[in-house]
């Protein structure tokens, strides 16, 4: 028999702050680029009826000792039973034993975690004096990375781009505690003149054009993470620096599986992964006209590290649930 660590949804809420997880993605790019972590492909699976998914990340760091996965679900008809579509859970391992050791509710978290990686790209990728942020998307995520964003960057106007009214209000009344000016327009408004774009969609054909991006700008490409998802023109990447949170997953899964696709990408080798820059072993940008682009398609050591970490801070004040297993 073992003990098995619980950490619940309200949990998580108590616990989790954009410094958390902002440090924790961090350590877990620079975990993967310096190679004492390892990211083992990902497996889609299909629930039973249309609509029904899940993914399962997996992966493990040798110097931290920990293993584990993270299992992210869509279930379409959720909406019908008040329940949130998108659901995510981690399992972390016993390295010893391969035993279950703690089971994390990850829903919450996976909000923060995916912004976190934003954050950690714009932080060390877009120019010291960005202030102009375009979105494209209007959904929950997309207030996540708005306000991971914030953290990191002086914003003086946030353009949204959405497809409805009824989003643009929603994500508006959300907003509505930050101090910026907030300006809701058409895709190519979103972007065109904007020091930072983020894309933060489900979508499957180009969402950005290669003309609307101006010299300097800084992309972040944030929902392609399954094959056919596609948001930027591939175009962008022959005059881009590309970095990804795992440079071989993102010409699988992630956004710059369509430019490897065309052959303007011939290799992962032409990406950098966004921990040698945070290490310092590459340069990152190297000048205030340069277009760099992050491809983030998720990798489980960023959900591993997180969750390691609410879990030490819960245990330092007693709100863990333990149970026999």
């Amino acid at each position: 028999m073992t003990r098995l660590a619980v950490i619940s949804e309200e949990t998580v809420r108590n616990i989790v702050t954009r410094q958390l997880a902002f440090e924790s993605v961090r350590s877990a790019f620079e975990a993967v680029a310096s190679d004492h972590a390892n990211v083992f492909d990902v497996v889609i699976g299909t629930g039973l009826n249309d609509g029904e998914a899940f993914a399962i990340k997996s992966g493990n760091d040798d110097e931290d000792k920990t293993v584990g996965f993270k299992c992210g679900t869509y279930w379409a008809g959720n909406n019908d039973k008040d329940l949130a579509s998108h659901g995510a859970t981690i399992l972390l391992l016993d390295p010893d034993t391969g035993f279950p050791k703690a089971l994390v509710n990850a829903s919450y978290l996976n909000g923060y975690r995916t912004a976190a990686a934003n954050a950690v790209a714009v932080a060390s990728l877009a120019r010291p004096d960005a202030s102009v942020l375009g979105v494209i998307g209007a959904g929950q995520q997309a207030e996540q990375e708005i306000r991971a964003v914030a953290e990191v960057r002086s914003l003086s106007l946030i353009k949204i781009s959405t497809r409805t009214e009824a989003r643009a209000n929603w994500i508006a009344g959300q907003l509505d505690d930050i101090n910026t000016d907030i300006r809701f327009t058409t895709a190519e408004e979103a972007v065109r003149d904007s020091d930072i774009v983020v894309t933060v969609t489900p979508s499957v054909s180009p969402l950005v054009r290669d003309e609307w991006v101006g010299e300097g700008t800084h992309i972040s490409a944030m929902g392609a993470d399954d094959v056919g998802k596609h948001e930027l023109d591939t175009s962008i990447t022959k005059r881009a620096s590309l970095f990804a949170d795992y440079p071989q997953q993102s010409i699988v899964i992630g956004e710059f599986q369509h430019a490897f696709g065309e052959g303007l990408i011939s290799s992962a080798d032409e990406i950098c992964a966004l921990g040698s820059v945070t290490l310092g072993k590459s340069p990152g940008r190297t000048s205030d006209s340069e277009i760099t682009v992050f491809d983030s398609s998720g990798i489980a050591i960023q959900d591993l590290v997180v969750a390691a970490a609410i879990i030490e801070s819960a245990e330092k004040t007693n709100h863990v649930q333990y149970i026999d297993f």
